[in-house]
């Protein structure tokens, strides 16, 4: 157990890599529009080798951390608790250090998910479908849970990932069906459509994009638009950005990490979309 907070309060996002990372851009604009002039928030580069010897030098001043790749699995045996959202998808994103020392951890991707939909007009679909089957799909699976009243189909490459996604809609309730990738141009006609795989991944299936499509939520936001999302956008269809889930998820973080509701989402958008346009 840690020691009481000091009041210069310290927050970090860690992974690796990390220097890409626009954590540190939207967490301080949020400092700055909460006027807390004491806190700050870094980046370090650190893997599953290193995070627990990361944490053994935490002190009292540190109020919270941001985590993305490889560590969003590897925190959980060095947390006191996780949240029931963590939980469903055994992965952790947010973690809070209370007053009396205690490390909390949460995660912030699914209802980040849920509430760029929300933005975006959508409350509730009656279908699915997710491109890919990594780390992030099973969040946009468990974010479904919420938000698809039916079946949900997911394009995958191997039989591997398909038998972890029947797992992962086991235990979130969800009915997914699986599908091969070679057969992914039929997502695209889903009342909703989630791409969570890697730059370049769907830059083929933009041919394919129908000439009414409902909604696109493609989790890149770097480069941006992806070939996809662009042609899917001059056909009329609705697009929900990387972007629009990053600064969702770092928005509940910074209320979770300052005590302080709302965080600036308005303030913490436009930073992000300045910093992204300058790179």
């Amino acid at each position: 157990m840690r020691p009481r907070a000091a009041d210069t309060r310290r927050a970090a996002v860690l992974g690796k890599p990390i220097a890409h990372s626009l954590s540190p851009v939207l967490h301080r604009t949020a400092y700055q529009e909460l006027g807390l002039a004491d806190w700050s928030y870094d980046r370090f580069e650190v893997d599953e080798t290193t995070l627990s010897r990361f944490f053994e030098k935490l002190g009292p001043e540190w109020a919270g951390l941001s985590l993305t790749m490889p560590l969003k699995r590897a925190v959980i045996p060095l947390l006191d608790e996780i949240s029931e959202t963590a939980a469903s998808v055994d992965a952790v994103n947010t973690v809070v250090f209370t007053p009396d020392g205690r490390a909390l951890g949460d995660n912030t991707d699914i209802p980040g998910i849920v509430a760029a939909l929300r933005e975006h007009g959508i409350e509730q679909v009656d279908s699915a479908a997710i491109l890919g089957a990594g780390a992030t799909a099973s969040s946009a699976l468990a974010a479904l849970a919420r938000v698809c009243t039916g079946y949900v189909v997911v394009y995958v490459r191997s039989a591997a990932r398909a038998a972890e996604m029947r797992e992962w809609g086991e235990r979130l309730d969800v009915e997914v069906r699986i599908a091969d990738w070679a057969d992914a141009a039929e997502a695209l006609r889903a009342p909703l459509v989630i791409a969570t795989t890697p730059a370049g991944t769907t830059d083929t299936l933009s041919a394919a994009v129908p000439e009414r499509p409902a909604t696109l939520f493609d989790v890149l936001y770097d480069p941006w638009p992806t070939a996809l999302a662009a042609r899917w956008s001059a056909y009329g269809g609705a697009v929900v950005s990387g972007l629009d889930l990053l600064v969702h998820q770092a928005v509940l973080q910074v209320e979770q990490m300052t005590g302080h509701v709302p965080a600036p989402l308005g303030a913490m958008r436009k930073a992000g979309e300045h910093a992204l346009e300058s790179r």
